[in-house]
């Protein structure tokens, strides 16, 4: 796994051996941030269930000021660590070891400007964060990967792929 774009395109990415971590296939991931360009440069951005920290780092390779990853998951949080060490990112990040559920459900609207949300597929998780996000706007764009058969709310825009869906809120 490698960044796709911006500073760091073409640099590896730390994964941990954990058959539960799904990291966000690169074209879903290029597609997606292609999608966001305008939304990235200077942004505060929060990756839930942030796994390697792909969706956050590769935000800060494209202009995004900060990111701000939640995982509990100690495999994918020492890959995340490894991640932010190798790309010299300690002083634009903050790890919270916290399930992200009572994470986000703490958050008060307009903490961020770009909110990634990446939960296990076929889980109810995804669903009670964008029932959040549309009670309190924690971030202006919400972006979430999930089961293209997974029935959400309407978004803004939607990316269909093979084995994963794109689906992206805006205020």
């Amino acid at each position: 796994m490698r960044v796709v774009g911006g500073r760091f395109a073409g640099r590896d990415l730390t994964s941990p051996r954990d058959f539960r971590v799904r990291p966000t296939a690169e074209h879903v991931r290029v597609a997606m941030l292609d999608l966001l360009a305008a939304d990235l440069p200077g942004a505060r951005v929060l990756d839930l269930f942030a796994g390697t920290g792909a969706l956050g780092i590769e935000a800060i390779s494209r202009g995004a000021r900060s990111a701000d990853f939640v995982e509990f998951r100690p495999s994918s949080l020492h890959a995340l660590r490894a991640n932010i060490a190798l790309f010299r990112l300690r002083d634009r990040t903050r790890v919270f070891r916290r399930d992200a559920l009572p994470f986000a459900d703490a958050l008060a609207a307009d903490s961020y400007d770009l909110a990634f949300v990446d939960p296990p597929y076929g889980s109810r998780m995804l669903d009670r964060v964008i029932d959040r996000w549309r009670e309190t706007r924690f971030s202006k764009v919400l972006a979430v990967e999930h089961a293209p058969d997974h029935d959400l709310p309407r978004g803004s825009k939607r990316l269909d792929f093979d084995a994963a869906a794109v689906t992206i809120y805006r205020m």
